[in-house]
């Protein structure tokens, strides 16, 4: 991923009202106006929200008559756990270097 689309991401994430957005139509799909009955804000603040998500590749929408449909890119949150895996991984390393640098200093 590239670093602008890792930033999206993260910002698709860093909201409480987005990312319960994602767990929504990650059990199904959903159209913006049933996920708006959810939010005590405006249609068009939801309508924000999807369009967020739908910038960093979490969702996707299509038209299924008159309502916008919402369904979750699975790719996508595949992608952000890897991502976080890598970063994991990169700080378990640490902690183990560490952990062997403290060992040497208490066998020296």
């Amino acid at each position: 991923m590239s670093d602008a689309e890792v930033d999206r991401l993260f910002q698709a994430f860093a909201d409480t009202t987005r990312r319960d957005i994602v767990a929504k139509v990650t059990v199904g799909e959903r159209s913006v106006s049933e996920l708006a009955a959810h939010y005590a804000m405006s249609f068009a603040a939801v309508q924000k929200h999807v369009a967020v998500l739908e910038r960093a590749a979490v969702i996707t929408k299509h038209k299924r008559g008159r309502e916008q449909i919402v369904r979750v890119r699975l790719d996508t949150i595949a992608k952000a756990r890897a991502l976080l895996d890598t970063y994991e991984e990169i700080w378990r390393q640490r902690v183990d270097r560490i952990d062997d640098l403290l060992s040497q200093d208490e066998k020296g």
